[in-house]
């Protein structure tokens, strides 16, 4: 599952992102017939990987695998997000990183609105 259909811009730090899917009516993280506001966090951990898999490709490799394991801080402005017209974008910030970890801080906007907020942290496998 890929949630995001453009990077918009990115750097040795940060990436910029846009997305369509969060209308469409089988989305895989819809459940009652809704695309609750929490699945924003997955598109948070999706703009980690990539961003982690465009720096890997500069580099002359690929990423390593990863498992998120901890989201804080997080702030949810909307109760869902499948109601919601136009494009979502989203912004990730590499916070710390090791051979065996990442913490990025993320947002996702709809409109320039912030929708989410957090951190969140993947454990790499070397």
């Amino acid at each position: 599952m890929c949630l995001w259909d453009e990077v918009l811009d990115w750097d040795a730090t940060r990436i910029r992102l846009r997305a369509g899917n969060h209308r469409d009516p089988v989305h895989p993280l819809r459940a009652r017939g809704r695309l609750p506001a929490l699945a924003l966090c997955e598109y948070g951990a999706q703009a980690m990987a990539v961003h982690g898999g465009l720096l890997a490709s500069a580099q002359g490799g690929s990423a390593a695998a990863g498992v998120l394991v901890a989201l804080r801080e997080v702030v949810l402005a909307v109760d869902r997000i499948d109601d919601l017209p136009g494009l979502l974008e989203g912004e990730a910030e590499l916070v710390a990183a090791s051979a065996a970890s990442q913490q990025y801080a993320f947002r996702l906007l709809h409109g320039g609105r912030v929708l989410a907020s957090g951190r969140a942290a993947a454990m790499l496998r070397t």
